[in-house]
C-alpha cells in the first residue's frame, strides 16, 4: 500500500499533504538553523564522506559503501565508517565493532559493512560521538558516513546521493506522503548521484548490483544460485523486490517469495519456518548477518557487488583520494 501512495497511485496521499508539509517546515528549520550559524556543525580533522538518500526505504546505499571502501583501501587509503546504527540498540554509544558485536547491538548494515571490507566502524545516534571514537582508536585518513545526508550535525567534505533509477522519487512530495526525506532540489548541491538501476539521467552515474556465487550460511560453500533446489527467497531490505528480481536475472524462479520490514529482527524458529526439508533459503546479505549464528544447512545467502561502466565511477575515487594527499 505505502508503494501505491508514494508513486502517487493511490490518493491516499493526499490525506497525508498536512504531515508533509509539517515534515518538510521542520527539516527546513533545522537546515536552515545551520547555514545562519544558529547551530555548529562538528568538523573533523579528516575527511568526511556522507553517502545518503533523499527517499526512504531501500536505494543500494550500502553497497556503494562497501564499494567505497574497498576502492579507496586498494589505493592505500586507511577508511573509516559510521552509522546510525538503525535496529541496533548498544549499551552504551559510541560503539566500536569487533568481530563479537551483533546486529542487535548494532543494527544490520553496520555489521555487513565491518564483516566485508575489514574496516573500522562505529555507530552512535550521534555521528560525531562515532568519528571521534574511531579516530582515537584507529590513525585513519578518511571517514565514510553510511546515510546521514540530513544530519547536519556533522560538516562533511563530500555529499554522495544514491538514487533508486526505477522508483526515482515517487509523487516527490515529503514523508509521510511521499518518499522523500528532501525535495528533488537538494541533488543541485552534491557532488556526485549514483543510480541504481534504470536509467541515469544526465550527469549521474550509473550503478548496477551484481550478485556473485551464493554462499551457504553454516558452511562458506560457494554455488550457483540458479543450481539450488526449490528456491525460498526471503528478503527484509528496504524494496525486498529488487532482489527477487535479481534472483530471476540469475536464473531463479523462487518458489515463494517472502517480504520482511527492513532491519526486522530474525529468529531461529521463524527464519526455519519458511521452507521444509526440500527446499533452499536464500535471502540477501543483509539478513544473513542476523542469521549466521543459527543457520541451518540450506540456507545461502546472495552477496551483490556495486558495479560501473565508464569512467565516472573511477574519477569520483580519484576525487576522494585527493581529499587526503
Amino acid at each position: 500500500m505505502i508503494e501505491r501512495i508514494w508513486s502517487g497511485q493511490s490518493p491516499l496521499w493526499l490525506l497525508l499533504l498536512p504531515f508533509s508539509w509539517l515534515y518538510g517546515l521542520v527539516s527546513g528549520l533545522i537546515k536552515l538553523s545551520y547555514r545562519l550559524g544558529l547551530r555548529r556543525a562538528w568538523r573533523a580533522p579528516v575527511p568526511v564522506v556522507v553517502v545518503g538518500n533523499l527517499t526512504a526505504g531501500g536505494n543500494g546505499k550500502t553497497p556503494v559503501v562497501v564499494w567505497l571502501v574497498e576502492q579507496l583501501q586498494r589505493r592505500g587509503v586507511r577508511v573509516g565508517v559510521v552509522s546510525r546504527g538503525y535496529g541496533g540498540k548498544a549499551a552504551h554509544y559510541p560503539l566500536l565493532l569487533t568481530p563479537q558485536t551483533s546486529t542487535g547491538e548494532a543494527g544490520d548494515e553496520p555489521v555487513l559493512i565491518f564483516q566485508r571490507t575489514g574496516a573500522p566502524v562505529a555507530v552512535s545516534p550521534v555521528r560525531a560521538d562515532a568519528v571521534k571514537a574511531l579516530l582515537a582508536a584507529h590513525p585513519l585518513q578518511i571517514i565514510i558516513t553510511d546515510d546521514g545526508l540530513q544530519h547536519y550535525a556533522l560538516a562533511r567534505d563530500k555529499e554522495i546521493v544514491v538514487i533508486d533509477g526505477a522508483r526515482r522519487f515517487g509523487n516527490g512530495w515529503w514523508l509521510p506522503a511521499g518518499p522523500m526525506r528532501e525535495r528533488a532540489g537538494r541533488l543541485r548541491s552534491v557532488d556526485a548521484v549514483i543510480t541504481n538501476g534504470g536509467e541515469a539521467h544526465t550527469g549521474e552515474i550509473a550503478m548496477t548490483l551484481q550478485p556473485g556465487l551464493a554462499i551457504n550460511l553454516q558452511t562458506g560453500e560457494k554455488r550457483s544460485v540458479d543450481s539450488l533446489p526449490q528456491v525460498v527467497a526471503m528478503a527484509g531490505i528496504g524494496h525486498p523486490p529488487r532482489f527477487f528480481a535479481t534472483l530471476e536475472q540469475a536464473g531463479v524462479q523462487p518458489v515463494k517469495t517472502i517480504s520482511l520490514a527492513d532491519h526486522q529482527a530474525l529468529d531461529e524458529a521463524q527464519v526455519a519456518a519458511f521452507i521444509n526439508d526440500k527446499q533452499s533459503l536464500v535471502m540477501t546479505e543483509k539478513d544473513a548477518v542476523k542469521c549466521r549464528e543459527f543457520a541451518r544447512p540450506q540456507w545461502w545467502y546472495l552477496p551483490v557487488d556495486a558495479t560501473f561502466a565508464g569512467s565516472q565511477a573511477d574519477e569520483l575515487v580519484d576525487t576522494l583520494h585527493a581529499l587526503v594527499r
